[in-house]
C-alpha cells in the first residue's frame, strides 16, 4: 500500500509539472499567500471565454512545490507552460523569450522595464514576464494586543530592539508564547541585516563572506530566540532551506509582532476580520538605516512549452494595463505596472480598515530601503545567500551548531553553489 501511495504521488507531480502537449492547451503553476489565486481565477475565465480556442488549466500548489520541485523539473526540460515563482533570476535560463512572440513589446519595456532585468539572464533583452506584484519585507504589530497591554507601539525609527522589547512586555503581560516571529526564510532577515550594515556583494559581483553586520543582526535573532522571545518553532521545526510562515500565530492573536511582508495583507484581512485591530510598523531600524528588501513573484513563460503562441496570448492579456489594475485593487498588492502606478486611482478593494493605512505603510517604507537592499533583487546569487542563512541559523536556534561555526558553513555553502554553476 505504501509504495502504491508513494507512485501515486510521484505520477501526481509529475502530471502537474507537464507541459500541455495539445494545442491550445496552456498549464499555469501557481501558489497564494492569499486570495490571489480566486482572483487570477476569475480573470482567467474570462480570457477563455473571449478566447474559447485556448484553455487555461490554474494548477494551485503550494509554495514548497515551487521552491523545491519546479527547479528540479525544469532542469529535466520540464515544467508547466507558465509559472509564478520567486527564485526569479537564478532560475531566469529556463524562462522563455517572448521578445518575438507579444503583440507589443515596446508596451512591456515601457511598463515593466524596471524589473524586467530581474526575470532574464545578465545582459540579456528578453521578454520573459512580469511581476505580479512587487513586495517589500516589514512588520506588522497586533495594536489590540498591546493596547490591552497597556504598551505604547514603538514610533518612527524605532530599532529592533525596541520593537522587541516592546512585544515581550505585551507577550508577558497577555501571558502569549512568544513575543515576535519573523519568517522562517533568509530573504525576510536580509533586510535587518543590511539595516546593521551587511553587504552580500562582493566587489566582483560574486557573494562577499558573512560581514559584522550580518553577525549582527543574526546574534541578536538567536539570543532572542534562546530567551524564549522569538517563537522557536517557527524556524527549528523544519529542515533545511525549507520556508515556513508565522503568518497563522499571527493571525490566531499569539503574537504580538510578526515580520514578514507586503503579501501578507491581504491574508490577514481576510483571515482576522474584525477579531483585533493590526497596523503595519515598516521595518526597525538598525545602525545604518531602516531597511526592508523589495522583491515580488513574476508570472513567467517556460521555454519548454509545446505552445508559445497561446503563452504568449496568455501573458499578453495577464499584463494589460486594465487587467494588472482589477488584480492589484482586489488581491491588494502594489503593481509593478508603470502606467497602474502613473495613473493612481487604485481602488483598493477592502472595507477593512485596517488595509489601506497598511498600504500606505508599505509605499511610505519602499522609499527607506538601502542600496544594499535594493541590489539583491536582481543578484544572481541572492537566493544562495537566503538557503544556507535560513539552514545554518536554524541550526543554531536548535543547538546543532555554534555561531562561529555557523559563520564559515554559510560561507562554504554558497562558495559550493557558486562552484556548481561553473
Amino acid at each position: 500500500m505504501t509504495k502504491t501511495r508513494t507512485l501515486l504521488a510521484a505520477l501526481s507531480v509529475s502530471l502537474l509539472a507537464s507541459t500541455s502537449a495539445f494545442a491550445g492547451d496552456v498549464r499555469i503553476m501557481w501558489y497564494s499567500d492569499g486570495v490571489e489565486g480566486d482572483v487570477i481565477q476569475d480573470l482567467l475565465n474570462r480570457f477563455m471565454k473571449d478566447n474559447p480556442d485556448i484553455h487555461v488549466t490554474l494548477d494551485n500548489v503550494a509554495y514548497k512545490v515551487i521552491q523545491e520541485q519546479l527547479p528540479i523539473q525544469l532542469e529535466a526540460g520540464q515544467g508547466p507552460d507558465i509559472a509564478r515563482v520567486t527564485n526569479i533570476k537564478e532560475l531566469a535560463q529556463h524562462w522563455l523569450d517572448l521578445r518575438p512572440l507579444v503583440a507589443d513589446p515596446k508596451y512591456w519595456d515601457d511598463n515593466f522595464g524596471d524589473t524586467l532585468d530581474w526575470m532574464r539572464p545578465d545582459g540579456s533583452k528578453a521578454i520573459t514576464g512580469f511581476m505580479t506584484q512587487l513586495t517589500l519585507t516589514g512588520g506588522f504589530a497586533n495594536k489590540t494586543l498591546f493596547e490591552q497591554a497597556g504598551v505604547a507601539l514603538p514610533g518612527e525609527k524605532a530599532t529592533w530592539d525596541d520593537w522587541i522589547n516592546a512585544a515581550a512586555e505585551v507577550a508577558k503581560s497577555q501571558q502569549l508564547p512568544a513575543a515576535f516571529a519573523i519568517d522562517r526564510s533568509g530573504h525576510r532577515i536580509s533586510g535587518a541585516n543590511v539595516s546593521y550594515g551587511a553587504n552580500y556583494i562582493g566587489p566582483d559581483g560574486k557573494p562577499a563572506k558573512v560581514d559584522d553586520g550580518t553577525k549582527a543582526f543574526v546574534g541578536k535573532l538567536v539570543d532572542w530566540t534562546a530567551k524564549g522571545l522569538m517563537l522557536k518553532d517557527t524556524w527549528v521545526s523544519a529542515a533545511g532551506s525549507t520556508y515556513r510562515a508565522a503568518a497563522d500565530d499571527f493571525i490566531n492573536a499569539q503574537l504580538p509582532f510578526y515580520y514578514s511582508g507586503s503579501w501578507q495583507v491581504a491574508n490577514l484581512s481576510t483571515k482576522i476580520g474584525d477579531s483585533f485591530d493590526w497596523v503595519a510598523t515598516g521595518s526597525p531600524c538598525g545602525t545604518a538605516g531602516c531597511s526592508g528588501v523589495k522583491g515580488g513573484a513574476a508570472l513567467v513563460a517556460i521555454r519548454y512549452t509545446k505552445n508559445p503562441k497561446d503563452v504568449a496570448k496568455v501573458m499578453d492579456y495577464l499584463a494589460r494595463e486594465d487587467i494588472v489594475k482589477e488584480f492589484s485593487e482586489r488581491t491588494l498588492f502594489l503593481p509593478a505596472h508603470k502606467g497602474v502606478i502613473a495613473k493612481g486611482g487604485l481602488k483598493w478593494g477592502s472595507a477593512d480598515k485596517n488595509v489601506g493605512p497598511a498600504l500606505d505603510k508599505f509605499v511610505k517604507a519602499a522609499g527607506e530601503t538601502l542600496p544594499a537592499a535594493d541590489a539583491l533583487p536582481p543578484w544572481k546569487w541572492a537566493n544562495a545567500y537566503f538557503a544556507a542563512l535560513v539552514t545554518r541559523v536554524s541550526q543554531v536556534m536548535a543547538g546543532e551548531l555554534t555561531l562561529d561555526d555557523a559563520w564559515g558553513k554559510i560561507d562554504q555553502d554558497i562558495a559550493d553553489k557558486v562552484a556548481e554553476a561553473k
